[in-house]
């Protein structure tokens, strides 16, 4: 079996590759350049040289493929629009796997993406997978909502550095999952035929809400937060202050993502029939009060040895500049 992973440098996509080659699957990676993916080379993958929005790049990397897994997306600092790589270049990629016969396409989507018509993201994700669903290709999506991986440059780094954290008005709890665990769905979906043309929700073992968060770290960092909430009003003026430049057309529209959080509505969805599908156990899956114990644990050690190793350094340079000398 030869897959293919597209957005394999992504903070799932890489997780989604480490998976596939520990359980022994030939790994191709779709990307625009070397330099930046060369861990995925070191592990064992192929490197394909690609880009979602030259279609005339797909064919070549799709020869041989039997199965693909898409977990690209836009990112905010990318000069391409979301439109060009969620929407055009996901048609594409779409049209190139029908043409080379792959036998399953994996694709990344976000749940509930149906109730948010005016957020740009949401509706491409919505419009992606009816197009998919109509391809004639076999297809699983998996409807992903957050990753724990985001929430220590958002809270945990911020609140250790006393620096401000910023929250959106009352945020909706989100059920953030492992990026880890996200990955073990996702290449699993590959080999189970029940998944065939089916949509599940993949998201972690409960919702938490920004408070919450803040909350679970103060308590394993031992430091209070700083927190500053950014009214809904000003984040909108925002969104349309940056819509009349191109450079910011993404960040934009990743602002609209917070009409979704100021809804009240959770981001979550009932697990208990997915893990039997995929044959998961459930007590498997990393809450996120077990990843950020484990973050703070390996970051305040790293931090006491630091102070300490600058302690002795003081205490060095206190004994050479001491004009007495020690007499035996």
């Amino acid at each position: 079996m030869s897959l293919l992973i597209v957005g394999a440098t992504g903070t799932l996509g890489r997780q989604i590759a480490r998976q596939a080659l520990d359980e022994g699957y030939q790994v191709r990676c779709l990307v625009r350049g070397f330099n930046r993916a060369s861990f995925l080379r070191k592990w064992g993958a192929e490197l394909v040289r690609g880009d979602l929005c030259d279609p005339s790049t797909l064919p070549p990397a799709l020869e041989g493929v039997t199965h693909v897994i898409d977990a690209a997306t836009a990112r905010v600092t990318d000069s391409l629009s979301i439109r060009q790589v969620d929407w055009d270049g996901k048609v594409a990629l779409i049209q190139a796997a029908k043409e080379a016969g792959v036998e399953r396409f994996v694709f990344c989507s976000i749940l509930d993406n149906r109730n948010y018509p005016q957020v740009p993201l949401m509706e491409i994700k919505r419009c992606t997978e009816l197009f998919l669903a109509e391809s004639g290709l076999n297809y699983t999506v998996l409807q992903l909502c957050g990753f724990m991986q985001g929430l220590i440059g958002q809270y945990a780094i911020p609140i250790l550095d006393n620096q401000t954290v910023w929250i959106t008005g009352n945020t909706a709890p989100v059920a953030y999952a492992n990026t880890q665990d996200v990955a073990k769905f996702a290449v699993r979906a590959l080999s189970v035929p029940e998944t065939e043309n089916q949509t599940f929700p993949v998201v972690g073992t409960r919702a938490w809400s920004a408070e919450e968060i803040v909350a679970l770290c103060e308590r394993l960092s031992g430091r209070t937060a700083k927190i500053t909430r950014t009214p809904l009003g000003l984040l909108r003026a925002v969104r349309k202050a940056a819509r009349f430049f191109q450079w910011g057309w993404n960040v934009a529209d990743r602002l609209a993502f917070a009409e979704v959080l100021a809804s009240g509505t959770s981001l979550t969805a009932d697990m208990t029939p997915v893990y039997p599908v995929f044959g998961i156990d459930p007590n498997e899956m990393t809450t996120l009060e077990e990843y950020m114990r484990e973050y703070h644990s390996r970051i305040l050690k790293k931090l006491k040895e630091i102070e300490y190793e600058q302690e002795q350094e003081k205490a060095r340079k206190k004994r050479q500049r001491s004009p007495f000398k020690s007499s035996k």
